[in-house]
Parts: C-alpha cells; sequence; structure tokens
C-alpha cells in the first residue's frame, strides 16, 4: 500500500514557486494548470516527486531500461497499480508513440524471447520469456490515441490509467487512478468507457473481487445499464474474461454480482433454474445457493491445501481435520491448479467451471416421492448436455470438454463411497479404488476437491464431523494409492499386450482383445494376477466364462 509517513504529493508532480507547493497534479501540464490558477503571474517550476522508496517492479524491469535506452516507453496497466499496492507483478504491458510490433521484435532479438504479432491491427507484440525460472510476459503496443494522456484517458478504469516512464521514473496519472488505489475504489476513466467497450462489465466484477475494491455506485449504476451490451462481445472475450473471474478469489461473490447485473441468463442460462430448486434435508439450500456456496468452499479447501500452512484457518475443527488428513498432498494440490491445459486457462478455473455445473440438470430430474423427499435421479449424467453445450458455445477445447465431463458425471461416486464407508466401516476395495481411475483418470485428484467442497455446502454449519471424518478416510485413502503406490492398484504394470494374447490364445484382432486387457489390468489391481503366466491363464478362464454366458439356455 502507498505508505502514510511519505510526502502528500510522492508520486505526483508539484508546481513550486521558491519553496511554496502552487499546484500538482498527475501529469506536468494539470501541476501547471492549477499553479496558473492560483499565481497566474508567475513561473513555477514544475517537478516529480519521487516515492520514498522506489516502486516494487520486478528485476526484468531493469534490463529493458537498458535495452530500450533513447526510446520513449512506458510501463502501464496492473504492473504499475500492483505496485503502488507494494506487489511485484512479471506481467507487464509497455506503450510506445508508434512501432510496437517493430520495437518487440527488436527487443526479443535482443532477450532471446519468444516473439509474437499479438494484434497486427493495433500494432501490438507480446513476447514471453523465462529468466531466473520465473516467466514473463511483456506485451508492448503502439499509442491508441495521438498522445500519452489520451490514450490513457481511453482506457477502462482509472487504476489501469497510470503510466510509468522507466527511464526517468516518473508517474503520469492524468485521472488521479493512484488516489483511487490508496482508497481502493473502482471507477471509471470516461462516462462511455462501457460503451466502447462492454467486456470492462465482467472486467469491473474481476477487479473489485481480485484487488478488494468498492465500486463506486456511480460506476455500479453504469454496470448496470451496460450489461446488456456484453451480447455484442464476442464468445472467446466473454470466455477469457469469465475464466479469469473463476481463476481468481472471491468466485461466489462474483458470481452473485454477476447475477445481480443480469448476467448470469447471458452468459450461463442453463443455471437460472437452479434458483427455484429445493432441496430435501440434509440440504440446508435450494440448488442455486448450493453450487454458489460449493465454490465458496472450494476456495477455502484450495486455500488451505496450495498455500503454506495458516494456523488461525486451520484452527476450525473440520479445516483442522482436513489439513491433518490432507495436508501431505499440498504440493501435489498446488502443481495441479497452477497447471495450464491451454495457454491463459489454469485447471483451477475449470475446476471452478465444474462446480458451477456439477448440479446443473437437477431442476430436470427432480421428483417427489411418496415419503415427500425430493431426489434428483441421474442429474449427473443429464447434466452432460448442458455442460457440453455451454463449453462448445464459450469456445472450449476439447481436452477441455473433456475434463469438465469427467468431474460432472462421477462428482457423486465419492459421496456413494464414503456412505457405504460409515455403513459397513471399511474403506473401498482395491477395485473400486482402480474403477474410481480408471473412469476419471489424472481428474481424480481434482474430483476429491470438488466432492469435499460439494459436501460442505450440502450440510452448511450442519454438517456432523463424523460424516467429514469419513469422507477425508475415503479421499485420503484414494490419494495414498494413487500418488504413493500407483502401482498396487491404480496403474499396474502390463504383463502382457495384445500380441501375445493373440499367439497364446488363437485369436485374431478385434474388440475381445482389449476386454481381455482390462480384464487382466483389474485383476492385477485386485491382488489376483502377479505374473505372465497368471495373466494368460486369467485370460483363458475369461474367455471360457465369456462363451458360456453366451451358450443358449434350454427353451430360447
Amino acid at each position: 500500500m502507498l505508505s502514510d509517513d511519505v510526502s502528500p504529493y510522492a508520486g505526483r508532480w508539484i508546481a513550486r514557486i521558491g519553496e511554496q507547493i502552487v499546484g500538482h497534479g498527475g501529469t506536468p501540464q494539470q501541476a501547471l494548470s492549477m499553479a496558473q490558477h492560483h499565481r497566474a503571474k508567475e513561473k513555477p517550476l514544475i517537478e516529480f516527486m519521487p516515492f520514498a522508496t522506489p516502486l516494487p517492479f520486478p528485476p526484468i524491469l531493469e534490463t529493458i531500461r537498458k535495452l530500450t535506452s533513447g526510446q520513449e516507453i512506458y510501463l502501464v496497466g496492473g504492473a504499475v497499480r500492483d505496485a503502488l499496492m507494494g506487489h511485484t507483478t512479471h506481467d507487464l504491458d509497455f506503450i510506445v508513440p508508434s512501432d510496437g510490433l517493430k520495437i518487440g521484435r527488436e527487443l526479443a532479438a535482443r532477450l532471446e524471447a519468444a516473439f509474437f504479432p499479438l494484434d497486427a491491427e493495433r500494432d501490438t507484440a507480446r513476447l514471453i520469456l523465462v529468466r531466473e525460472g520465473r516467466r514473463h510476459v511483456l506485451d508492448i503496443a503502439a499509442f491508441r490515441a495521438p498522445s500519452l494522456e489520451e490514450d490513457l484517458q481511453d482506457r477502462d478504469f482509472t487504476i489501469n490509467a497510470i503510466a510509468f516512464d522507466i527511464h526517468r521514473n516518473q508517474l503520469y496519472d492524468p485521472l488521479h487512478g493512484a488516489e483511487d488505489v490508496r482508497e481502493k475504489r473502482l471507477r471509471l476513466c470516461r462516462p462511455d468507457a462501457l460503451q466502447r467497450d462492454p467486456l470492462r462489465v465482467l472486467r469491473a466484477i474481476r477487479l473489485a473481487a481480485h484487488l478488494g475494491f468498492h465500486i463506486l455506485p456511480e460506476t455500479r449504476a453504469e454496470l448496470r445499464k451496460a450489461a446488456p451490451l456484453l451480447k455484442r462481445v464476442s464468445p472467446e472475450r466473454q470466455r477469457d474474461e469469465l475464466f479469469r473471474i473463476l481463476e481468481g478469489p472471491q468466485v461466489a461473490t462474483s458470481l452473485r454480482a454477476l447475477d445481480w447485473l443480469g448476467l448470469i441468463e447471458l452468459l450461463l442460462p442453463e443455471l437460472i433454474p437452479l434458483k427455484n430448486t429445493r432441496q430435501s434435508p440434509p440440504h440446508i439450500y435450494d440448488v442455486w445457493t448450493h453450487t454458489l456456496t460449493t465454490l465458496q468452499h472450494l476456495e477455502g479447501l484450495l486455500n488451505l491445501l496450495t498455500q503454506e500452512h495458516d494456523e488461525e484457518r486451520a484452527a476450525d475443527l473440520l479445516n483442522g481435520l482436513l489439513v491433518l488428513r490432507l495436508g501431505r498432498y499440498r504440493r501435489t494440490f498446488q502443481a495441479r491448479m497452477e497447471a495450464q491445459p491451454v495457454p491463459e486457462r489454469s485447471r483451477r478455473s475449470l475446476l471452478f467451471f465444474a462446480a458451477l455445473y456439477h448440479d446443473v440438470a437437477k431442476p430436470l430430474t427432480a421428483q417427489t416421492g411418496e415419503d415427500g423427499r425430493i431426489r434428483f435421479w441421474d442429474h449427473e449424467v443429464r447434466a452432460l448436455p448442458l455442460l457440453r453445450s455451454r463449453a462448445t458455445a464459450l469456445r472450449l477445447s476439447m481436452d477441455e470438454i473433456a475434463y469438465l465431463e469427467t468431474l460432472v458425471r462421477h462428482h457423486m461416486r465419492i459421496h456413494h463411497q464414503t456412505q457405504a464407508y460409515r455403513a459397513r466401516g471399511q474403506l473401498p476395495s482395491r477395485r473400486t479404488v482402480y474403477r474410481f481411475f480408471r473412469d476419471t483418470g489424472e481428474a481424480g485428484i481434482d474430483l476429491i476437491l470438488l466432492t469435499l467442497a460439494d459436501l460442505r455446502a450440502v450440510y452448511g454449519h450442519t454438517l456432523p464431523q463424523e460424516v467429514w471424518a469419513a469422507a477425508l478416510d475415503v479421499c485420503r485413502y484414494l490419494l495414498e494409492h494413487r500418488l504413493e503406490h500407483p502401482q498396487e492398484s491404480v496403474d499396474p504394470p502390463r504383463l502382457v499386450d495384445g500380441h501375445m494374447l493373440m499367439e497364446a490364445l488363437h485369436l485374431s484382432q478385434g474388440p475381445v482383445i482389449g476386454q481381455l486387457l482390462e480384464a487382466i489390468r483389474e485383476a492385477q489391481a485386485c491382488g489376483e494376477v502377479h505374473t505372465r503366466e497368471q495373466a494368460l491363464a486369467f485370460a483363458r478362464n475369461y474367455l471360457e466364462e465369456l462363451s458360456r454366458e453366451r451358450e443358449p439356455r434350454d427353451g430360447e
């Protein structure tokens, strides 16, 4: 944060006559204008007041400063905003008066960075490089207006309309964005900013959640007015901003804000019927509130299981049990959530999207039985067409859609395993473990997180400790098999291949070969087969069983 003990003019331009400050502003012209208003007949000295301590920019900036000596170049946007808040970011946006692509290409060559013409029409280049084990993304764009000040005024929010001259170490802040950063408020650069690009409506929600800023009342009014214009924005841009929201903090709060703006119907219309769908105990919420609460608990679980141990957060009894049972897999969870199956979208954001849609078919499947209870038979299967349709409309890749479908299709399995464990006092069999990961693959690890968040959202504050402890026992057991000794019951070593089976059993190529190989693997996972000879003997017996099943019975 901006320090309270620095000069009140730190980071601003001042107009000084002698030792007296007669004007100040975010730019030299603003300081001069104020001075002329008060002391019209005198000529003031205009100068920039530096901060008491340098802004925390990443070391790569010093390299870029040396390589662009003599070039007018400014750092803008989130990197400047975050630096004013005391944070360092490694995604840097630069603007230059012209020749953005040319300067970017030359800089990429000198940095030995990957170069991409990000937007040829807008003269914008992207550079990607790794320094000291850290990935940096550098965007270099030409001014989109005749001057620096006009370029900044054309941006979305004042907190993003601050430029830093990297050679002179000076800020240019014509819209007083630094003050808005200090006051934690979100304000539009100009009244028509949202009409110029309606995607900024989503960006406002994301920034407010990510930064913990409040949206000024007049800005909220403009957001609501401009929300219907979002339909003019391409699905790809909608998707990218939506997934940035899912990637960030306070996801449930952001979804409530989108709902308040009327944007759920536009972006995720399949979720609207959830609001009117009641659920029977132990559920304490309707399906919509349950879904938002699942998001909230998923974020809480990830905070506990992907970050350093926080004694205060873990002091809660249920959280303490979570950390005790699953804390040793923290690095695994962290690596999976940070992974990016496709550029710009992390697995974390996809997991949250799956959480949004895990109960999407409950309104279609709700049935009230004679006992008065509401049941949702096969809702996890009926959800798949709805999920697939929305994911396709958002232009997600086939791999992403397959991942989402896996999570939604199987999101009840651990619940059923937990119920069986509580009833019989026995953890899942090796066959159950094998089949779970056979069907879910790597996504099974993430499904554990979704299951636990879902369970917390079912009961809320009424969750019995014994139910939570049982679910954690089952999840830990699954993780132990998957991560600590996978060859035992998850991914046993191959003993035979298809050619061996065809030769030993005198079979022709066909579906039965795959069926035999899968049956052998499952038998290995269950500890029934250990050697090649046993695998072949198992296959012979399996074929005999198939033959007997196909023999016609008397009377048929």
